[in-house]
């Protein structure tokens, strides 16, 4: 990486240039600088309207970049250490699909852990690749889907050499990575591409004593969600590629999902963000895991609670972990992740990023504050002193390993009829179920519904998780293939 060169951010300056220029707008966005939605420019403010444009020549195009785009996009491709980085603002569901599009084709097999996003699962609807399932490793005391194990990867390629490609969460929502660089080579050694999730990885790029990244792993492409951890505004996102894929290619598929009016707020704060981490990220990242294991060991102390980390590292299905993520089990206290989530926010105006059956996630940034840390500290100890009781009864897993009867696009687009989800044991579901966040299917399209699965779903409904996915919205009935 070029430090110097980082120092540059051609997006933002032109936007800068752009707007020096005072330039009489007679194109679209039709607010004309906020000047006809005086209540927007006064909420989101003057100077931001004023840049939110269309692409012209002065400021390139995102779909065929020639100029400001194509430098920003080459000092990205410089950061991450990526033969090339396309800037995304269809977030980072369109990277992971533009991934698996660019390698796969109609009754193409890919190789993925069954708790991947439902980004690559609708992929797959779209393209009609079968996916060839392997299941995670499983913690049971704290119920969470592991990383792969390589023994397992290694059965699956023989089992199914005529793969195109195996697809790698790095890490998963809880932080637990597999081993990438191993993963990688076996791959290739069998002529499969790696396509990896980093939605939750940017710090793997530029913090120090962190997880293996994907390019560094030698992976072919990787999906990056800047946003989360890299300070970049909400659905903006990255899609790094080595040699191995041609970078024409790529953009072509990414061109047919892709808007055609990017949003120059969003192309800007990638151009800013990836700038700040090349030239601080170490020091911003030093920050974040002094200030996770600050609130993990504190969190620990107030018993009932495990926040859990680097302690649990096996060398296979939970190869590493990501120090920056405060992942906490609560089902000891009697309390399941989601109504520790709901009593953090309606009684104590704490928003943490998601709660499940047994564990709540907290995203430490650049943005918080030791004050912050012990706020929520505080908050959970007293939420264990009003709130413990008995865990007897408590759901103690979440991972369910799928039984696959059929390709997700044949069951998407099949013939479907309605059941009460209570009735539905023994059908093929139609649909998804899932809790958002974090967005992993409890089940996809073509998979068998079992009386497990049932169970969990009331079980999660009951206990206030935002289930998601079924064309009724109260999710008490499911689309099932008719047979």
């Amino acid at each position: 990486m070029n430090p110097l060169r980082q120092q540059k951010a051609p997006i933002y300056e032109a936007l800068l240039k752009y707007k020096a220029g005072r330039i009489v707008p007679f194109d679209v966005p039709g607010h004309k600088q906020g000047r006809g939605s005086p209540e927007l420019r006064e909420f989101l403010g003057e100077k931001c309207l004023a840049v939110d444009v269309n692409s012209m020549r002065p400021l390139d195009n995102l779909g065929h970049p020639v100029s400001v785009i194509k430098e920003a996009e080459e000092l990205l491709a410089d950061a991450f250490g990526a033969d090339h980085g396309f800037f995304i603002v269809n977030g980072t569901t369109q990277a992971v699909q533009t991934m698996i599009l660019s390698v796969c084709k109609k009754g193409d097999k890919i190789i993925m852990p069954r708790n991947v996003h439902k980004s690559a699962l609708n992929a797959l609807i779209l393209c009609g690749a079968i996916p060839v399932y392997v299941n995670p490793g499983i913690n049971k005391k704290l119920g969470i889907p592991l990383g792969m194990s390589i023994r397992d990867v290694e059965k699956t390629i023989k089992d199914h050499p005529e793969a195109k490609a195996i697809f790698v969460n790095n890490p998963t929502y809880y932080g637990v990575c597999s081993d990438l660089q191993a993963i990688t080579e076996l791959a290739h050694r069998h002529n499969m591409y790696v396509l990896v999730d980093e939605a939750h990885g940017t710090h793997f790029y530029f913090g120090e004593n962190m997880p293996l990244n994907a390019m560094q792993a030698g992976a072919d492409m990787a999906a990056v969600s800047m946003h989360k951890t890299g300070g970049s505004l909400t659905q903006s996102s990255l899609l790094l590629i080595n040699k191995s894929v041609q970078k024409g290619y790529v953009r072509q598929i990414l061109n047919l999902t892709q808007t055609t009016s990017a949003s120059y707020l969003l192309l800007a704060s990638l151009d800013i963000a990836r700038r700040n981490l090349a030239l601080d990220g170490k020091n911003i990242f030093a920050k974040v895991t002094a200030l996770a294991a600050y609130a993990r060991e504190e969190i620990n102390k107030i018993g009932g609670y495990y926040a859990f980390g680097r302690e649990l590292i096996n060398g296979d299905s939970f190869f590493d972990f990501d120090s920056t993520k405060l992942s906490v089990h609560t089902r000891e206290i009697g309390l399941a992740g989601i109504e520790v989530y709901d009593i953090l926010r309606d009684d104590y105006d704490i928003q943490i990023e998601f709660g499940d059956i047994g564990n709540i996630l907290a995203i430490i940034s650049v943005g918080d504050r030791a004050l912050t840390l012990e706020r929520l500290v505080s908050s959970l100890s007293e939420i264990k002193r009003l709130y413990m009781r008995d865990k007897t009864g408590m759901f103690e897993h979440e991972y369910i390993n799928p039984q696959v009867a059929m390709p997700p696009q044949q069951a998407f687009y099949a013939e479907k009829h309605i059941v009460p989800i209570k009735d539905s044991a023994g059908c093929i579901s139609g649909e998804y179920v899932m809790a958002y966040p974090p967005g992993i299917p409890v089940l996809a399209p073509g998979e068998c519904i079992t009386e497990e699965i049932i169970e969990y779903i009331y079980y999660a409904k009951e206990k206030g998780c935002f289930l998601t996915g079924t064309e009724d919205m109260a999710i008490e009935n499911i689309k099932v293939v008719e047979k």
